[in-house]
C-alpha cells in the first residue's frame, strides 16, 4: 500500500513538472526567417526606433486581426523596441533583426493579449505575425539621441528642436508624406512626454531608461 501510494505521489509530481516544461516551452515565440540580407550592419536592440510593415492573424481560423499597411495611411510604423509600445511577443520576435529582413512570428497568449483578449482577437489567442523592417535607427531615448536633439544645450527639448529632428527622420522614409501626418506626430510626442505641460521635454520626461550620462 506505501508502495502504490509512493508510485502515486511519483506519477503526479512528474505530471505536474512535465506540464510546467510543456507551458514553459510553449510560451517561447517561435521565429521563422523567411528573409535575411546578405550584409546585415545593424541588428535591433531594446530602445531602438524600428520602421515596419507587419500584419497580424489568428493561428486557429488564419482570421487577419492587424495590418499595417491599411492603417496609419499606409505608412510602415514606427516604435520603440522592448519598452510596451507593441505586445511583449513583437518585442522579442523582432529583437536581432537585420533591416530589410523578413520573419514569421508565432506568438502564444502569455506574451500576447492573454486571457482577456482584445477586439478581434479572442482570450488565449495565439497569433501569427508577418513582418518585414525597412529600418533601424537609433532610439529617440538614447542619449546620443538627445543630445542630437538638444541644438541649445539647454536639457531640454523644444517643439521646434523636436520638429527639426522629426524632418531629418521623414527624409529617411522615400515614400511621399502628407505634411498633416507629420504634425501629427510631433503633437502626439508632445503629448505623451511633457507631462508638466510646459511646452518642453526635459531630461526627466525623456530619460525612459534612466541613463546617468543625462
Amino acid at each position: 500500500m506505501y508502495r502504490r501510494s509512493s508510485l502515486l505521489f511519483y506519477s503526479l509530481v512528474c505530471t505536474v513538472i512535465f506540464n510546467y516544461i510543456c507551458a514553459k516551452v510553449e510560451e517561447e515565440v517561435k521565429i521563422e526567417v523567411v528573409y535575411k540580407p546578405e550584409h546585415c550592419d545593424v541588428k535591433s536592440k531594446r530602445g531602438d526606433a524600428l520602421n515596419a510593415h507587419y500584419d497580424g492573424y489568428l493561428v486557429k481560423d488564419g482570421s487577419q486581426i492587424y495590418c499595417s499597411r491599411t492603417d496609419n495611411e499606409g505608412h510602415p510604423k514606427w516604435f520603440i523596441l522592448g519598452v510596451g509600445q507593441v505586445i511583449k511577443g513583437l518585442d522579442i520576435g523582432m529583437t536581432g533583426m537585420c533591416e530589410g529582413e523578413k520573419r514569421k512570428l508565432i506568438i502564444p497568449p502569455s506574451l500576447g493579449f492573454g486571457e482577456i483578449g482584445r477586439d478581434k482577437i479572442p482570450p488565449n489567442s495565439t497569433l501569427l505575425f508577418e513582418i518585414e523592417l525597412y529600418a533601424v535607427r537609433q532610439g529617440p531615448r538614447s542619449v546620443e539621441s538627445f543630445k542630437l536633439i538638444d541644438l541649445d544645450g539647454d536639457k531640454k527639448l523644444s517643439r521646434d528642436e523636436l520638429k527639426i529632428y522629426l524632418q531629418e527622420e521623414f527624409k529617411r522614409d522615400n515614400r511621399n508624406q502628407d505634411p498633416s501626418y507629420k504634425d501629427r506626430v510631433l503633437t502626439d510626442i508632445i503629448i505623451r512626454n511633457d507631462h508638466n505641460g510646459d511646452g518642453y521635454i526635459s531630461v526627466r520626461e525623456y530619460n525612459v531608461f534612466q541613463h546617468d550620462e543625462l
